[in-house]
């Protein structure tokens, strides 16, 4: 071989084996960044439901304070369970729509055997209870917490964390975040989803400080469209993921989609440094797409909920389908922003009745002890018709209520 082509041989390898070096420094680099930091993560495990149990003792709490008659202005009945300890060890519980007032003992005005409350009890879009550290409810905060942004419209409570008031403040607040709604006909019964907003409240007094529009989705057409985040928050390394879901099964479709954001934490009042997973990266600004959801088998209930296990990250929701009405299930993965594999297999929690759906499992952190996961779930009469619905829920107090099942999450 002449000498010239040698040595351009020669040249030409030392290119090639820098790329080489390159690329597999990068792949190091890439599979040592933390699993909630990019899509798809490193490995972790699968996990499922190993056993569950009723948790009677806090169910019967509710029961307890909903059935108290000795005040006027308490909670007796509420869904949309959401839950914070707050740093002197009391729990704050979080509530959307809400029955206020007094329920009255055994038979109701139909003869049955359980407590009611009189058609023109009062129902306010959303309210606060307050449990001591010992576990016992103790008083409801002057509802409604969080005023309505305007006439037809209502805020509802979700996801709730304790932050110090600003970056390196010692002092603590609690950031709640809050759905919007628009009142709309039919299918959207439940309000159109129009906006999330964070709401600041005070520590020790738990007073209504101030409102911030983080997102507001006023600008897409299709309300099926419009992705309402706060259903659920996970704290993962220097980042809160908040979870959020269209309410695309409130036009009538099997599913509806899951989609996150990532906040640093500490700054979830901050609409600037909030960031939406685009599908392939996170971004300040653009439309967030979907992390989870095929619109048939699977996908997410508008509210649902997100644990993180060791590296795994872990949702619940109700079931496609009519299983839906009666059956949580499971996705699991290794990074906020999937790929999630499941449906695993569901389990069905208790029901007063037939009659009834199940709805809004929520995981409460809050109050699990021992390695169990406490999770809530929402009980409501299932009728189309929404004043028949407030009739069998008035005529029966038990029924607006949480209810609570212990788990254990293991590897299949």
């Amino acid at each position: 071989m002449p000498d010239d082509a040698a040595a351009r041989q020669r040249t030409g390898a030392g290119p090639v084996l820098i790329l080489a070096l390159v690329l597999a420094l990068a792949a190091v680099l890439l599979t040592a960044l933390p699993d909630d930091d990019r899509e798809g993560g490193i490995a972790c495990t699968a996990r499922t439901v190993r056993d569950w149990t009723p948790d009677t003792a806090l169910t019967g709490e509710f029961t307890r304070y909903g059935d108290d008659a000795t005040r006027a202005d308490d909670w007796t009945g509420g869904d949309g369970t959401h839950s914070v300890r707050l740093p002197d060890g009391r729990v704050l519980w979080l509530f959307s729509d809400t029955y206020l007032g007094q329920v009255h003992p055994p038979p109701n005005p139909a003869g049955e055997s359980v407590t009611w409350r009189d058609v023109s009890t009062p129902l306010v879009r959303n309210s606060a209870v307050v449990m001591s550290p010992a576990g016992r409810l103790e008083a409801t905060l002057p509802a409604p917490v969080f005023p309505d942004p305007s006439p037809q419209q209502w805020r509802w409570p979700v996801a709730a964390r304790v932050e110090p008031r600003s970056p390196g403040s010692d002092e603590k607040v609690v950031r709640v975040l809050l759905w919007t709604r628009t009142a709309g006909r039919s299918p959207w019964i439940y309000g159109v989803p129009t906006a999330t907003e964070v709401a600041t409240l005070s520590l020790p007094g738990l007073r209504l400080e101030g409102i911030t529009t983080v997102l507001d989705q006023g600008a897409v057409t299709d309300p099926a469209r419009r992705v309402l985040f706060g259903t659920t928050a996970v704290d993962a390394g220097d980042w809160t993921y908040v979870f959020g879901g269209t309410d695309a099964q409130a036009a009538s479709r099997p599913t509806s989609h899951a989609y996150v954001a990532r906040v640093p934490r500490g700054r979830l009042g901050e609409p600037g440094a909030w960031e939406y997973w685009d599908g392939s990266r996170w971004a300040v600004r653009g439309r967030p797409a979907a992390v989870l959801g095929n619109g048939e088998d699977k996908g997410v209930g508008s509210a649902f909920t997100v644990v993180r296990d060791g590296r795994t990250y872990v949702l619940f929701t109700m079931a496609a389908g009519t299983a839906g009405l009666t059956t949580v299930t499971a996705y699991w993965a290794c990074s906020p922003t999937g790929p999630w594999h499941g449906p695993t297999e569901g389990f069905s929690p208790p029901l007063p009745k037939s009659g009834v759906a199940a709805y809004n499992p929520q995981a409460h952190r809050a109050v699990g002890d021992d390695g169990r996961l406490v999770l809530s779930y929402d009980v409501n009469w299932l009728d189309a018709d929404a004043a028949a619905a407030q009739l069998n829920i008035t005529r029966n107090a038990s029924l607006y209520r949480p209810r609570f099942v212990s788990l254990r999450l293991a590897a299949p």
